[in-house]
């Protein structure tokens, strides 16, 4: 009972007073890829991460040794690690989060495992125009937000001291990554929300390409906005499918109409195959 109150007190304190939480190394041994490091935030609102093997074979179904890969809303790491790991460390993962709190532990994730991936963070937002932003997050210690325009946005109460760039992805690729493009097999996005309009914006990426795309649903948009993701995806001739997890064993199912994509109230996962 100690115990409990002790760690409400310090999620309570978490929420209302910034504070710096340090990083903590984990080891995992997987059956396949063996020894792996991740470092966890010890923050008291944040679930510590856990990579599995499962989760990167998971991720090898649609990225191969050698690929490129896009991680956009990595936060700490716990999709960008498992993704490099399946694109290995002859290969790159391009990863972008705006949460400038958050992105002190995927640079530190980017450094661990370098004999088996090849990370490359960016403290950026990704958005339709090359602009400035401010972060900002309903919890004083930063482990959620997003970026606005304006300090009077629903996200929060609590604004980043600093702004936040936000650059278009394609023209940032471009410029950066230009060679590694044509090995682009997979990118993630989780924008809480926004997925939809970064589609658009990389469309011409996602046509030359031809990507595996996982994008959320996100819970909070309307139907009109859940119904757009899906026409969205669905133009560049894409079969869009929900899944339950990020496991090689994880339940898939097609939605066959654009209709299917408001039966789940909730936030979901979308797995979007090139047809």
């Amino acid at each position: 009972m100690i115990k409990y109150f002790k760690e409400s007190f310090r999620r309570k304190r978490a929420r209302r007073f910034f504070r710096e939480y340090p990083a903590r190394i984990d080891s995992f041994q997987l059956e396949k890829d063996g020894q792996l490091q991740f470092a966890n935030w010890e923050n008291p609102l944040v679930t510590d991460v856990r990579i599995s093997q499962a989760t990167v074979d998971f991720y090898r179904k649609y990225i191969g040794d050698g690929d490129m890969v896009i991680d956009i809303g990595t936060n700490t790491g716990d999709t960008t690690v498992p993704m490099a790991l399946a694109a290995g460390s002859g290969g790159l993962t391009v990863g972008f989060d705006p949460n400038p709190v958050v992105f002190k532990f995927l640079e530190i994730n980017s450094r661990l495992n370098r004999d088996k991936t090849n990370i490359v963070p960016y403290c950026l937002a990704v958005t339709v125009d090359d602009e400035e932003f401010y972060f900002i997050s309903s919890e004083a210690s930063f482990s959620n937000g997003g970026v606005s325009k304006t300090t009077k946005a629903p996200l929060g109460r609590f604004v980043y001291p600093e702004k936040v760039r936000g650059v278009n992805l394609e023209s940032f690729l471009d410029s950066n990554h230009g060679s590694g493009l044509p090995k682009l097999s997979f990118i993630k996005i989780d924008a809480e929300g926004y997925d939809k309009e970064i589609i658009k914006s990389i469309s011409s990426i996602i046509e030359k390409y031809r990507p595996v795309l996982v994008t959320e649903s996100f819970g909070d948009n309307s139907a009109d906005e859940k119904l757009e993701l899906f026409d969205v995806i669905r133009r560049h001739n894409y079969r869009i499918h929900w899944f339950d997890d990020f496991d090689v064993n994880a339940e898939i199912i097609e939605l066959e109409t654009r209709d299917d994509i408001l039966k789940w109230k909730n936030t979901i996962n979308l797995l979007s195959l090139p047809g």
